[in-house]
């Protein structure tokens, strides 16, 4: 009897394992910004900043280094601040930065800044993948519109300096 309930219960420990691995989300916006890479990396990385220009990302505490730890303060549109705490991953100066975080299984993002030269300026992509058990419960319908506010607040900021 101890052995079908441990068995079972292993069975289904692993099944809920490969679905929270299995279930992910995909946003992905881009615009195009009339100025070098360099300075759009410059207000990117300007973390204090953030409250001045960014509708989503409203505060970032911590510099981003390679490596390091910053915390996410996110507003959703009812106006409630998610905070999340995320490693940067990739730090390639004017290229890429890219930040995860999350309880894995549960729910983990993995979100990327990429800045590639293109005619006119450079194309600023945010590309985030989520994944795990929560994004069932989750309305995450907000996520797109809400980066494409923040790469439009981006766009405003850099192409005024």
């Amino acid at each position: 009897m101890l052995m079908n309930i441990l068995t079972y219960g292993a069975i289904a420990v692993a099944l809920t394992a490969a679905v929270g691995a299995l279930t992910t989300k995909t946003f992905h916006v881009e615009t195009v910004i009339a100025a070098p890479a360099e300075q759009i990396w410059g207000v990117l990385t300007d973390t204090a900043a953030y409250p001045d220009w960014n509708p989503t990302f409203v505060e970032v505490q911590g510099a981003y280094a390679q490596g390091g730890k910053v915390l996410n303060k996110v507003q959703d549109p009812s106006g409630s601040v998610l905070e999340m705490t995320a490693t940067v991953a990739t730090l390639t100066p004017a290229q890429e930065l890219r930040q995860k975080g999350g309880v894995p299984l549960v729910i983990t993002f993995d979100h990327r800044w990429i800045l590639e030269p293109v005619e006119g300026g450079t194309k600023v992509t945010q590309h985030e993948v989520d994944r795990g058990l929560y994004l069932w419960f989750w309305n995450s319908d907000w996520i797109e519109p809400a980066y494409a506010k923040t790469n439009a607040a981006l766009k405003a900021r850099v192409e005024a300096q």
